[in-house]
């Protein structure tokens, strides 16, 4: 089986060499194509306004300086062309993957890259609790359980253009409740702060502070279950169709 690996995080984050890790435990064919820094909200953005500078770190293993679906788009078309993947599984991400984060998240985008190439597809986050860690974030989770989490996947039946978010709990070890299979919840960003601050040289700039809670209307989403202490995994497709709609949508045009 030949594994590509890739994250928003860069391709020197500690979270990568967690899940190469955990793709070592299930092949031994793995090429790794990383962004050469950190990407965290990229979502599915391209770069299409400036060339691709390209790092070749050793064997099977290269930092692509644009963004998670760049580096998954030139695996498919350039590095991987003649043998393409089998599987693809993107991060550990530092931070969690929950609710709406997955339309921001580069290592979702670059699992649904994948996706719409026919790839079995799997994103995989770290869950931390504490504001402000900073590198401080153990993943002890993700390497506990992120083989038990994909192993059962690879030999399931997928539906096309699907693909699987994981999220590891910001637990101990021997906390972890197991693995729950759960739909994906919605966060509250209403209450997103921007906050504004003045450089040395008297310029204003800002960070978006997201600090959203979960609105969702049952206990039963990858939030809640993630806060209670399990591993979720969530079904994604990319088909963002909203089929029930359809039929009244076309009603309205006759």
């Amino acid at each position: 089986m030949r594994i590509l690996l890739c994250n928003d995080d860069g391709v020197n984050a500690p979270g990568l060499a967690v899940l190469e890790q955990i793709a070592r435990s299930l092949s031994d064919d793995i090429t790794v194509i990383a962004p050469t820094s950190e990407k965290s909200g990229a979502g599915r953005s391209l770069t299409l306004t400036r060339p691709l500078r390209l790092q070749q770190l050793g064997e099977k293993r290269f930092a692509i300086a644009g963004t998670p679906t760049d580096c998954v788009m030139m695996a498919l078309s350039y590095f991987m062309k003649d043998n393409p993947p089998d599987l693809i599984l993107s991060g550990v991400n530092r931070g969690a993957n929950l609710g709406e984060d997955v339309g921001y998240s580069g290592t979702v985008s670059a699992a649904m890259e994948g996706a719409l190439a026919g790839i079995r597809s799997i994103a995989l986050s770290q869950v931390y609790a504490r504001a402000g860690a900073g590198e401080n974030v153990s993943f002890a989770a993700a390497q506990a359980w992120g083989e038990r989490a994909v192993r059962p996947l690879l030999d399931a039946p997928w539906p096309p253009r699907t693909l699987y978010n994981i999220n590891f709990p910001a637990r101990a070890v021997d906390d972890v409740l197991g693995i729950r299979v759960v739909p994906q919840g919605l966060r509250d960003y209403g209450g997103t702060e921007i906050v504004q601050r003045t450089d040395p040289r008297g310029f204003d700039y800002y960070w978006i502070r997201l600090a959203g809670m979960p609105h969702t209307p049952a206990h039963d989403t990858d939030m809640e279950a993630a806060a209670d202490g399990w591993v979720t995994v969530t079904p994604l497709h990319c088909d963002m169709t909203h089929h029930a709609s359809l039929a009244p949508s076309a009603e309205l045009f006759r």
